[in-house]
């Protein structure tokens, strides 16, 4: 018991010095160890309470303030600090985007070990708040409760909440008035599900016993106006799903595509699952360019659409296409950077491991009248192989825009055997892009750098790389 408690420190007018991997902060302890921070900006002066000791570091939370730094500001949202969204709301947005930059630079040079070339400044988002396409919320019969409340003699009413889980609680939800990071009409079609399945007795699902109707509430709008709304329940309630989705369908006829799933499995997710149309199409669009993209409730895409369009832009940029090339895009998806450059390239080709995506990508070619694309779907490390390039061509460019976890080695490897004369790598993780960037070292040279800002008030990040032969 005695060790545990050992462990513990209090350490006093410690000052806040940098920001840190995953929206924490950096301060330094008195012994020279660093400290890992939840709740603190850089330029703060705090007392530290520990919580946990490793070799090399320690985790804690900062307990008093004894001064607050410049870099701060008044966040917006008055759910900040219990949700677990938006960590970086507090520090003003010029800050955040020098801390991106810098995690990105240090990240290249310190994982990587890569020779960097003048660094671009990171592409700041226009929009700093409002400005995702698609959210998603879990419908609960065990809202969280504040301290306060729990404290309090109160009857606190229904526990019914629709909203956000919170941090490392999975089976509690944060009930949320009005959330910043969608447009409108998203906190009211929120709100006023909520308040009609209160009113009429529809009951909220509770994780660990896992009985209720409502389970999840996803909200996609796009660029054109378009709004599709999809609702998960539980179980098959004819009567109770029709009069919620009737009373959905009225009170908002701006929605244009209602849908809804039953899902009677232990988990909330739907890719799996039957997704019905019940109103309206059983897709959206969205338009970048000219380019029209069908988006269905599985599908991926950007979540940030005026930041995509600005990340795709450079991507191209990047790429420098005279026309006569041949482009082979990895990590497809449902084929929207393929798209956006095919203009300007002889030919383009898509690989992507999801069925779903390359079918929609295909779809999406056809209905925009693209001729010079073609797409694969294959496990990465196991299409994109010799056979694959005997047959589709030697490309004189590769866009790579791989998930969080990177590219596979096998697929590093058969990019530096194929070794195109350009590689435009999009990454949304730093880390894992210096990780393939130190592998390719050897045949490329790094040329260009930037950051774009896609997730304002987070500490997310992507960075797009141009990578040339040495």
């Amino acid at each position: 018991m005695g060790r545990s408690k050992n462990r513990k420190k209090v350490f006093t007018n410690v000052e806040v010095i940098d920001a840190a991997a995953k929206g924490k902060t950096v301060a330094k302890a008195p012994d020279g160890k660093v400290i890992f921070l939840p709740n603190a900006v850089p330029g703060d002066v705090v007392d530290v309470q520990t919580f946990k000791k490793r070799k090399a570091y320690y985790e804690g939370k900062a307990t008093v303030f004894h001064k607050l730094s410049e870099k701060r500001t008044k966040p917006e949202c008055e759910h900040f600090g219990v949700c677990g969204g938006c960590k970086w709301q507090d520090m003003a947005y010029e800050h955040q985007l020098f801390y991106k930059q810098k995690e990105v630079t240090n990240n290249l040079t310190r994982i990587g070990h890569i020779e960097l070339p003048e660094v671009t400044p990171i592409k700041a988002s226009a929009e700093q708040y409002f400005y995702r396409n698609k959210m998603e919320f879990s419908f609960s019969d065990s809202r969280w409760l504040t301290l306060e409340e729990i404290q309090s003699d109160k009857n606190l009413g229904n526990r019914n909440a629709l909203g956000f889980h919170i941090p490392g609680m999975w089976d509690k939800i944060l009930d949320l008035n009005k959330c910043h990071l969608q447009a409108d009409p998203s906190n009211a079609i929120r709100n006023s599900i909520k308040s009609f399945a209160i009113e009429n007795d529809l009951e909220f699902f509770n994780t660990r016993n896992q009985t209720g109707l409502l389970r999840t509430l996803m909200i996609r709008t796009s660029s054109t106006g378009d709004i599709m709304v999809l609702i998960q329940f539980f179980k098959d309630d004819k009567q109770k799903r029709e009069l919620l989705l009737n009373f959905v369908a009225e009170k908002f006829p701006q929605i244009t595509s209602l849908q809804y799933v039953i899902n009677g499995k232990a988990n909330d997710t739907i890719y799996d699952q039957e997704v019905i149309c019940y109103k309206g199409e059983d897709h959206i669009f969205e338009e970048m360019e000219g380019l029209k993209f069908k988006i269905n409730a599985k599908s991926f895409y950007q979540t940030n659409s005026a930041q995509a369009f600005e990340l795709y832009k450079l991507t191209r940029e990047f790429a420098g296409l005279k026309g006569d090339e041949l482009v082979y895009d990895l990590y497809t998806g449902t084929g929207t950077i393929a798209q956006f450059v095919a203009k300007q390239a002889k030919k383009v080709v898509g690989v992507e491991a999801v069925p779903d995506a390359i079918t929609a990508a295909k779809e999406n070619a056809q209905f925009n009248g693209i001729k010079n694309v073609e797409f694969f779907v294959g496990d990465m490390k196991n299409v994109f192989n010799e056979q694959f390039i005997a047959t589709h061509g030697q490309p004189d460019v590769i866009i790579t825009d791989p998930p969080r976890d990177g590219m596979h080695k096998d697929v590093v490897k058969q990019i530096l055997n194929i070794a195109p004369s350009k590689v435009v790598y999009v990454s949304c993780n730093s880390a894992t892009q210096a990780r393939d960037l130190e592998l390719m070292d050897a045949i490329y040279k790094v040329t260009k750098t930037q950051a774009v800002d896609m997730f304002p008030q987070t500490h997310h990040v992507e960075n797009i790389v141009l990578l040339e032969k040495r």
